[in-house]
């Protein structure tokens, strides 16, 4: 099965930064316990934007974590982009469209 990758942006009002930040590392805890990965960027110039990357093995493990980002939502919303699941495509072997049909 193909790995499975969310992306949020989101918007931190900068007095609940620190609980902000607290909660995304409390998810990283969980999420790493569980063989999964959740990265969080911080923009340069924009106070409070910050960029979410939460990656696991598959759609289904990934699903299965949602809850535990519901706490953190409540302090950072999302664009509704959020709940996208991006499937990684294996390119190993994989056709270009310069190679013509397959």
């Amino acid at each position: 099965m193909a790995r499975a990758l969310s992306v949020a942006r989101v918007e931190v009002a900068a007095a609940r930064e620190p609980e902000y930040l607290a909660g995304a590392a409390a998810l990283a805890a969980v999420l790493a316990a569980r063989g999964q990965h959740f990265w969080v960027f911080r923009h340069p110039d924009r106070p409070g934007a910050f960029l979410e990357f939460r990656e696991a093995a598959d759609r289904t493990a990934h699903l299965a974590e949602a809850g535990h980002l519901a706490a953190l939502r409540t302090v950072a919303p999302a664009d509704p982009d959020a709940d996208v699941i991006w499937l990684e495509i294996p390119l190993a072997g994989a056709r270009t469209p310069a190679d013509g049909p397959a």
